[in-house]
């Protein structure tokens, strides 16, 4: 970013291919909707182009650029009067392939063992499912933190709330998502404590 704004044009072009993927899939978990997340996108990218004057070193330029594509987001859902957030299980579905491995991709088995692949494809739906469930507020610090490879840190900074809010957000996920494992059967009692 330091680069962009002493005008060095090439600096954009890093910037946009090192944060396509992962700006994408957050946008698109957020918005349920590829052609609303593409221009959500773009949005986010010309107002990255604006505010480069602005931008100052003293955060990390992830959560300035999150924090833009949260804030548009949010005035998108208002404007349309609805939030909502898309299960993982339909970003791994809907994807672009350019923008990286999805969960079950990532759970998949490298080995000849169909049946072994198979169980991480059925779990892989469940967490999918479990997540699905989490009040908004928990899924939104999960994604963020597993999916992003955020720092709670950061989190807080994007989402505007402090970091022991956000990582008593994450606890309650997690233990969310160790009961409804659990209850289907997914994990022991012993394996979700």
């Amino acid at each position: 970013m330091a680069a962009f704004q002493q005008g060095d044009a090439n600096a954009f072009g890093e910037l946009l291919s090192r944060h396509q993927g992962p700006v994408m899939r957050y946008l698109f978990r957020f918005t349920g909707n590829r052609d609303l997340a593409e221009d959500l996108f773009q949005e986010v990218f010309l107002r990255v182009v604006k505010s480069a004057k602005t931008f100052r070193a003293e955060a990390k330029f992830t959560t300035w650029l999150y924090r833009i594509a949260r804030n548009l987001c949010i005035d998108k859902a208002r404007r349309n009067g609805l939030v909502t957030m898309v299960s993982t299980e339909e970003v791994a579905m809907g994807r672009n392939p350019d923008e990286g491995p999805t969960i079950g991709e990532r759970l998949k088995s490298e080995g000849p063992d169909p049946e072994t692949a198979a169980g991480r494809q059925v779990l892989a739906g469940k967490l999918s499912r479990a997540l699905d469930e989490l009040p908004e507020e928990q899924r939104e610090v999960f994604v963020m933190r597993e999916l992003l490879d955020m720092p709670f840190g950061e989190i807080a900074d994007v989402t505007g709330t402090p970091e022991n809010t956000v990582k008593s957000r994450m606890r309650y996920a997690l233990e969310a998502l160790r009961r409804r494992l659990r209850a289907v059967g997914t994990i022991t009692a012993e394996e979700a404590r």
